[in-house]
């Protein structure tokens, strides 16, 4: 018997929808794995002990197991193998007949893994082998019902050579281990807990272990390893100390303890995610767990921190309780997400993470509301899962969870996640469920609220206010509205929360009372904005009041009020809320970057008022802010937020009037800039804390403003950090700073970095984003030459995402190049990739997605190149549905 199922979606792409979900007809108790491992030639045997599911209604279905890209070699019922008559295949699926109510299904199945450059499923990276199974690659390795709502508990042995492999690892715990002949050994793990498919992991290889303990709240003692490459052993003290500070966390936080005797993590170099959360051993991106101060800059560091903490947390919310499809996949991502913002704002800068955090939703989550990928936190639809990784199911989902959050307190959401953890400990369920714990540990009704799971978009409030001053009366009228989506024309009036404050003529926040409430004297109040229209009258408010409105940013919306330049500035002054009077400063200089687009595109004189240096200067030399909140505040708006601040987009405006502000300040701010930059260069061993990385973060941006001055005194000053940098955060700030300049020092750099750290995998990732930054004229051909550098490997991931990822997603004035010799690059890039590894050429080729907000004649080159990709014979359904959405939409 040597059958093989093939991914046939390709040349017949089709969409599933949430709609037509249906409980699954067989349950799978019990699953007993077995891998003979090689590289070219791994045999797989799974045993299953399957029953109908007596919630499904189905009495006499076919056993129903999905399978691709993989070979049956036998197949067995109870011990006796079937004749091909009955089972039979219809595209991924493996369809089986005549099956008992109870029965044990034998499969037996040949894989190869190192000719997997899918990375799903089982595979081979560098010397070892590791698996990635979500959302659907547990189909690659064998045929199971792979669908998250069949959950089963699995033991698993795995046997290999053990002088190649004398690591052999599996989720749960190990409980067996034995020689055999040949220079073979084996080990058994036992995973106590049901998981769906996709939790399923195995790593096998020769690695170090850094090992340590954590003893939980209730006395037990968890065993902890990290598994990397002999090389990187001194690469994982940071690793272990997050991950301690995230078991703590959650214990203290939400009163979740870890359930098995040992977690495990592998850092592998081949990955197509951040992380993976399976069960009991996580498996890493080597850039998401390695980190030392001469090869990881501050930003590494924090990432780290806030990964190791997110994997760790879905050992609850996502693993304990897991999603019923994949429809609800934000139940466990936005959910965790929201966890892992949390954990890194109590253990850094609660401001500064709020900040960050809302800068990815508007730059990215917001971009892609108004595009033809625009979709619901909770989809309806999909063609390949794997499209829906998205900042829409991440980021906007953990605002929704955020809005519970807010809209209960601290103490109910406490009362609500317990409730649901309690309730579906063990189970797959739905966002609903979610929701509805929440209500019921509250009493309270969100039957509204629900709509931000079911409606698509990014809700737009319109803000008008008047004060009278005779009566002491100042009157909020709210309106919202939420543009049309695909498929979803009109809206149903979101339940929005909008933290507010009343602020006096000197900044302090007035005592606020609402008309007819009986809850007085708050310095804020959580306003509720249920309906197309409403009104909110404040009284005894003795002196007209500037609303600092949406405070910590507590709702994921656009807010328009007509303010003045001078109320920006006060604001950006004195609002008491560290996230609003960062955005003053945003929206301040957002009015101002908008005026010059204006100016560059009539072709008129560029100016920067005097007011807006003074603004800016006053913010820089403030002896009472935090230095991570000034950098924060002096970092411009990037060119892609511009660009959807604008009907239409001009590429080359936008970047002209950005970096004329941008020098602009620096000639006009010279003096301060050097000062803060001078007095915030230590030379003292790196630490990571939320001071120093503040200190660094200021200094590193007064540096590259200084360079943009081009005075000799900057150049010095970049090459003296260069050649005395203790860590790798201040070298690449430098060198980051410099590679937009064509100055002989630049190419020196360069060569040197790269000379001296060419062993790194990590820190040579770094160069190649560095280089596919530059805005110089001539990036597109030097990351074209890169393509065959030595450096880059176009089947690992993170180089792609390095340089090809960085040049078409975080570089628009090259990419955007009026020639289309851009976008002609990203299309040969997707094709190839497309053949290797298609959830990174579709992540790529959604870079044109908004094509259509563009000049004519980028617009035509970008629609161009999308049908070209469009019309490639055996394109991968993952590129073909961002392509169709985005040349179909209207």
């Amino acid at each position: 018997m040597a059958d093989i199922a093939k991914d046939t979606a390709a040349s017949a792409p089709r969409s599933v929808y949430l709609n037509d979900y249906q409980p699954p007809v067989w349950l799978v108790e019990e699953t007993t794995l077995n891998f003979e491992l090689d590289p070219d030639n791994t045999l797989v045997t799974n045993r299953m002990q399957v029953c109908r599911n007596p919630a499904s209604s189905e009495t006499t279905a076919d056993l129903v197991l999905h399978g691709t890209e993989i070979e049956l070699r036998r197949l067995s019922i109870d011990g006796v193998e079937i004749s091909p008559d009955r089972y039979r295949f219809e595209g991924e699926q493996l369809l089986i007949n005549g099956i008992p109510d109870r029965a044990t299904v034998e499969v037996e199945t040949l894989i190869h893994p190192r000719s997997n450059t899918a990375l799903e499923g089982l595979y081979v990276s560098s010397s070892m082998f590791c698996t990635q199974c979500e959302a659907e690659g547990f189909r690659r390795i064998t045929f199971f019902p792979d669908r998250p709502d069949v959950m089963s508990r699995y033991t698993v042995t795995l046997i290999a050579n053990r002088q190649q492999y004398p690591m052999l690892l599996s989720n749960g715990n190990p409980v067996d281990r034995g020689e055999l002949p040949n220079g073979k050994h084996w080990v058994t793990w036992h995973d106590p807990f049901p998981k769906p498919s996709y939790l399923f992991a195995l790593v096998a290889g020769d690695l170090s272990c850094q090992e340590d303990r954590f003893i939980t709240r209730s006395g037990r003692e968890v065993k902890l390893q990290i598994y990397v490459e002999h090389e990187n052993r001194q690469k994982c003290d940071h690793a272990l100390a997050s991950l301690k500070q995230a078991m703590q966390w959650d214990e203290e936080t939400f009163g979740r303890e870890y359930d098995l005797d040992i977690f495990m993590i592998v850092a592998v170099n081949d990955f197509n995610m951040g992380a993976m959360e399976n069960k009991g051993l996580n498996i890493f991106n080597s850039s998401c767990v390695l980190a030392s101060p001469e090869t990881a800059t501050d930003a590494d560091y924090y990432n780290i921190q806030s990964i190791i903490g997110h994997e760790y947390f879905h050992n609850w919310s996502g693993n304990r309780v897991t999603c019923r499809d994949w429809f609800q996949l934000s139940l466990k991502e936005g959910f965790t997400v929201f966890r892992d913002q949390e954990f890194s704002a109590d253990l850094n800068s609660r401001p500064v993470k709020r900040i960050a955090d809302v800068n990815v939703l508007r730059s990215y989550q917001f971009a892609q509301d108004a595009s033809p990928m625009a979709h619901p936190v909770r989809p309806d639809a999909y063609m390949e899962i794997s499209n829906f990784y998205t900042v829409t199911v991440y980021n906007k989902g953990a605002e929704v969870v955020r809005m519970i959050h807010k809209l209960l307190g601290a103490e109910g959401f406490r009362k609500g996640c317990d409730l649901y953890f309690e309730r579906h400990d063990g189970q797959a369920v739905t966002t609903e469920d979610f929701v509805r714990a929440m209500e019921d540990a509250q009493g309270i009704d969100l039957g509204q609220f629900r709509l931000w799971y079911s409606q698509a978009g990014t809700p737009v409030i319109t803000v008008t206010d008047e004060y009278d001053a005779a009566r002491q009366r100042y009157t909020l009228t709210l309106s919202q509205a939420c543009p049309p989506t695909p498929g979803q024309p009109t809206k149903e009036p979101f339940h929005i929360p909008l933290d507010t404050a009343l602020l006096d003529a000197e900044g302090m926040a007035l005592p606020m009372q609402l008309e007819g409430a009986a809850k007085r004297g708050t310095d804020h109040l959580m306003l509720e904005l249920r309906e197309p229209r409403q009104q909110f009258i404040f009284t005894g408010v003795t002196t007209k009041p500037t609303a600092s409105l949406l405070r910590e940013f507590s709702a994921p919306v656009k807010v328009q009020m007509a303010r003045s330049d001078a109320e920006l500035a006060f604001l950006f002054a004195h609002d008491p809320d560290p996230f609003n009077r960062w955005d003053a400063g945003q929206s301040l200089a957002v009015n101002v970057l908008l005026k010059l687009i204006e100016d560059v595109q009539q072709n008129r004189p560029l100016s920067l008022a005097d007011s807006v240096s003074a603004a800016f200067r006053t913010t820089l030399v403030d002896p009472e802010l935090d230095a991570a909140l000034i950098a924060q505040a002096l970092t411009l708006p990037s060119e892609a937020y511009l660009a959807d601040q604008c009907t239409k987009v001009d590429v080359d405006a936008i970047h002209i009037a950005r970096e004329f502000m941008i020098s602009t300040l620096a000639e006009h701010l010279y003096d301060d800039f050097l000062h803060a930059h001078q007095s915030l260069s230590h030379d003292r061993a790196y630490r990571f804390d939320a001071h120093d990385m503040a200190q660094r973060s200021l200094k590193n941006l007064s540096l590259a403003y200084l360079l943009e001055t081009g005075t000799r005194e900057a150049r010095g000053l970049c090459s003296r950090q260069l050649e005395q940098s203790r860590n790798m955060t201040d070298t690449l700030a430098a060198l980051s700073a410099l590679v937009h300049h064509d100055w002989p020092e630049r190419t020196m750099w360069l060569e040197r970095f790269y000379g001296k750290w060419h062993g790194d995998d990590q820190v040579v990732e770094k160069w190649l984003s560095i280089r596919a930054a530059s805005r110089l004229p001539d990036t597109l051909q030097q990351v074209q030459k890169l393509l065959t550098h030595p450096a880059f490997r176009l089947t690992n991931p993170n180089k792609v995402r390095a340089l090809i990822g960085r040049f078409c997603q975080g570089n628009p004035v090259r990419f955007h190049a009026a020639d289309g010799s851009g976008y002609a690059f990203l299309s040969e890039q997707v094709l190839e990739l497309d053949k290797i590894n298609p959830q990174i050429a579709a992540r790529l080729v959604s870079t044109l997605s908004r094509w259509k907000r563009y000049d004519d004649v980028r617009k035509e080159l970008m629609k161009t190149e999308l049908e070209r990709i469009r019309a490639t014979p055996g394109l991968s359904k993952d590129v073909f549905e961002i392509v169709s959405k985005s040349l179909d939409a209207e």
